[in-house]
């Protein structure tokens, strides 16, 4: 960085040494950027790439400014006039201004690359002219914005003819003494061939802004003009006007701005003026997820997005009433419960949740009943039988098909095999299983009461003696509010608001942190754990731990949340992205957020962090290990296939047997030997015994008692918390708040959140060339069964998801 600064200045000096005469070709920088308020690295992204092609780089969204001067005083009329428009790193501009009797119409593509600490654009720009005497040669410009730190922004900007020797350099700086927008100085100069430096042009002057949104400007110029100026952020873009004074201090033109896009911001009026006159709608059709592919995966609607409309809702002063559509919402009842609590906090805010639905069951229900009101549809229904836990058993199928399983079970709730070893639940599985149901059940019921104002035992007698409801019965029992159409809403959210509220989309609404300070933000990494613990699938050990020792190096990610969701599986997985956020630890906090399932393997991952987090509906805890074998038992013959191997080692041909043609996979010819055995129960003690260490150093409790809750039992979030597994009760919100706040960051409004990964890749191809889908819990099965096939007789620290948690 510090080289490209130093060939910009060497640029300056020899530009500053040049003889020839200037002329129009490249026209007078302050005379040709009148627009601007302040030099382009200061304020309000420039000209979006027209004066310094580096400023598209810190453009989030789409933007579109339209300037305009006066004819001298006449406020009426118009003159010169500019279009400057850029979005994601490019931008392109359009300025027409008059030279003496005739007219120049400038353009320039600008591209642009880099990072909120710095930024480098390369821009081309040409003219259109009906006179020679208004002739301008085409430009290639340079730009770079150096940031590094709030209180100091720096740009430079090389522009350099295509057809002549003429060039021009431009320096600026901005200073913020509060390293805030509140007060700003700055100051520029610009160089070209011919003049002296000290004899170069150039402006001073300040930006002040008294309230939220408005702002107050002022600039010298060399020449002894200068400028007085007002601007104005707005919901949907921005105003500004500009008084402009010569050297003689006559009034000389005005200029005005419009911006459309960009970053929402609201100012002081409109906080006022339009506070809780609007309501926000959001529509949940689709599956909810962690990741999403850019591209043909319309279908999948991201957790934190929804997370994060929820809070930007609670923080935009305009918005009295949120209303979600839950029509075709498929989501499990841990992702349920957060999205849930997150409209508790809006309702504590004092916001109005209001919920429509179509059909839905317990899941669905449990998240619609923190409403204030609930709407459904008049054809719609609510199946409310309670939850069931269960999974199929495959140990009659495997002998039909020939083949042999043998499970190693030594600790008592470690389950994951009996699928394939039995044809029924064992008593302990039954035990456990029964106690996550009833949790489960539990959080329900209560949080469902609470919300509707029922007694418990009303609840339990709907569910017992009812279970399904029509619109009408749904209506009568008290279970929603209302019944109508979405098509109705604002009819609805008028007569429960007492007043016509005005609709704003979501993409429009104000969030707390969108203060465009100086600098690299602070950042919060949320890192994602997702699938089964493997090396180079599932969770993707390797490249995890990659992930976290980086991020440990990374002076400006603050703190790290780790989000598991993942029923265990390879133990050195698991263990390989233990160690490394042991070492994570150790430069910055990492608190652990535990999805619908964070078991075994899943468990392994979340026991070194700094805190735990887990919903009550959370599968967490199983600490065992598993060990099963599958061996030909007959199938080869009932398929015609034999195999044969000649060995030099007394265990060598363990593992050796038919593979089955085109899936890769290899069935044993026979089974463990009784040494055999003996060896894999020493392997299977000797795994357990370390993960029991582990969770007891990590957890800091005394090894007896992880001993007592271990086995291999699964616990609901609650429980969890009750023996210590856990720290809190809190969803993926709270983990980046604790977060926070362990980072010194509590009240920091330029926090920026960054995902690791951001998506799942480019396309999804998986459902476009299948004829036919799969559903996410044969997703589930596939993975999990394919994980098992590979690493057979290989210890498993793995808990087998045999609740599938509804996706309603």
């Amino acid at each position: 960085m510090m080289s490209i600064l130093k060939n910009f200045l060497i640029l300056l000096l020899l530009t500053s040494t040049q003889t020839n005469l200037f002329g129009q070709a490249i026209p007078d920088y302050y005379s040709r950027t009148k627009f601007l308020v302040a030099p382009s690295s200061v304020y309000n992204h420039g000209l979006l790439g027209f004066s310094n092609p580096a400023n598209p780089a810190f453009l989030k969204k789409p933007e579109l400014h339209f300037n305009f001067t006066t004819d001298g005083s006449d406020v009426f009329s118009i003159k010169d006039w500019g279009v400057f428009t850029g979005t994601g790193g490019f931008g392109f501009s359009v300025q027409r201004q008059h030279v003496g009797d005739y007219g120049a119409t400038d353009f320039k593509f600008s591209a642009a690359t880099g990072t909120q600490a710095f930024a480098m654009g390369l821009a081309y720009g040409w003219s259109r002219t009906i006179s020679h005497l208004a002739n301008r040669e085409k430009l290639f410009s340079l730009g770079s914005i150096l940031r590094p730190a709030r209180q100091l922004s720096l740009g430079l900007t090389a522009n350099v003819s295509v057809e002549s020797n003429q060039r021009e350099g431009v320096a600026e700086i901005g200073f913020r003494p509060f390293g805030r927008t509140d007060l700003t100085f700055f100051a520029d100069a610009a160089i070209r061939n011919g003049i002296k430096v000290s004899d170069a042009p150039w402006s001073v002057g300040g930006i002040v802004q008294p309230f939220s949104g408005v702002y107050f400007s002022g600039r010298y110029f060399e020449s002894g003009a200068f400028t007085f100026g007002l601007s104005f952020d707005l919901s949907t873009g921005g105003q500004a006007a500009q008084i402009h004074f010569d050297k003689n201090s006559d009034h000389a033109f005005n200029s005005y701005s419009s911006k459309i896009g960009g970053t929402s911001k609201l100012n002081i009026f409109e906080k006022k003026w339009a506070a809780k006159k609007h309501y926000t709608a959001f529509s949940l059709k689709g599956r909810v997820a962690y990741l999403k592919y850019d591209y043909l995966d319309a279908g999948i609607i991201k957790f934190s997005t929804i997370l994060k409309n929820i809070k930007a809702a609670v923080d935009d002063p305009r918005i009295q009433t949120i209303a979600f559509n839950l029509a075709g919402l498929r989501v499990n009842p841990e992702n349920a419960w957060e999205i849930r609590d997150e409209l508790r906090k809006a309702r504590s805010a004092g916001k109005t949740v209001l919920i429509f639905i179509e059909r839905t069951g317990m899941t669905g229900y449990h998240l619609a009943s923190v409403a204030d009101q609930i709407a459904l549809d008049p054809q719609g229904a609510i199946d409310l039988k309670g939850y069931a836990m269960g999974n199929t058993y495959f140990r009659g199928t495997l002998d039909k098909l020939g083949l042999g399983f043998s499970e190693w079970r030594l600790f008592k709730y470690k389950s994951a095999n009996e699928m394939f070893s039995r044809d029924s639940m064992s008593s302990a599985n039954r035990e456990q299983s029964q106690a996550f149901v009833d949790g489960l059940y539990e959080t329900t019921r209560a949080e469902v009461c609470e919300g509707r104002d029922f007694p418990l035992q009303k609840f339990d007698r709907l569910i017992d003696e009812h279970s399904y409801f029509l619109a009408d019965e749904a209506l009568e029992s008290g279970l929603v509010d209302t019944l109508l159409r979405w098509t109705d809403i604002d009819g609805f959210i008028k007569k429960t608001a007492g007043r016509k509220l005005k609709s704003l989309a979501p993409s429009l609404l104000n969030p707390k942190n969108n203060t465009e300070n100086w600098g690299t933000k602070p950042k919060i990494a949320v890192v994602y754990g997702l699938g089964v613990c493997a090396m180079d699938s599932g969770i993707k050990a390797r490249w995890l731990e990659r992930v976290f020792l980086a991020l440990a190096k990374n002076t400006a990610v603050k703190a790290i949340v780790f989000r598991v969701d993942s029923p265990g599986g390879d133990g050195m997985a698991s263990d390989v992205v233990a160690e490394a956020i042991v070492k994570c630890r150790k430069q910055k906090p990492v608190i652990i957020s535990q999805g619908q399932m964070a078991a075994s393997g899943g468990y392994w991952l979340s026991m070194y962090g700094d805190e735990i987090l887990a919903a009550p509906s959370t599968l967490t805890g199983s600490i065992g290990v598993i060990y099963g074998w599958v061996y030909d038992k007959g199938f080869g013959k009932k398929f015609g296939m034999t195999s044969d191997v000649v060995k030099r080692g007394a265990h060598a041909d363990l593992g050796a047997g038919i593979r089955i043609p085109f899936t890769g996979l290899k069935i044993p010819a026979r089974n463990l030997t009784e040494d055999e055995q003996k060896k894999a129960e020493h392997i299977i003690q000797s795994h357990y015994d370390a993960f029991v260490r582990k969770v007891a150093k990590g957890r800091e409790l005394p090894e007896t008692r992880v001993r007592e809750i271990a086995e291999g039992r699964i616990y609901t979030g609650t429980d969890a918390l009750a023996i210590k597994l856990i720290d809190r009760i809190g969803g993926l919100s709270s983990a980046i708040e604790l977060a926070q706040e362990m980072a010194g960051l509590k009240d920091e409004p330029t926090l920026e959140i960054i995902e690791i990964p951001r998506k799942k890749g480019l396309f999804n191809l998986r459902n476009q060339i299948s004829p036919f889908g799969f559903s996410v819990n044969e997703q589930i099965d596939f993975e999990l069964l394919k994980f098992m096939i590979e690493h057979n007789g290989t210890p498993a620290a793995l808990t087998w998801p045999e609740f599938h948690f509804g996706l309603e």
